[in-house]
């Protein structure tokens, strides 16, 4: 799934770590589902990071939980 986006193999791993880390905290806390479907609005925030040039699993997690719930909060009040 994520070689057919354009990933380098090397970052798939990356990529599979930092979203099972911000999935698993954002179910935790209730913010999406929880079910073994991918959130793919998650999983685009997570590449358009990487491409950004963010390559620590931990970083590029909290960093997409983060943007996460921003959007998620700004879609709420609207």
């Amino acid at each position: 799934m994520l070689v057919e986006r354009g990933l380098q193999a090397m970052n798939v791993e990356l990529v599979s770590e930092a979203y099972a880390i911000a999935a698993n905290y954002l179910r935790r806390s209730g913010t999406i589902p929880d079910t073994l479907v991918t959130d793919e609005h998650l999983l685009g925030i997570i590449i358009k990071l990487l491409q950004q040039g963010e390559f620590n699993r931990i970083r590029l997690a909290n960093k997409a939980i983060a943007q996460f719930q921003a959007q998620s909060g700004a879609r709420a009040v609207a």
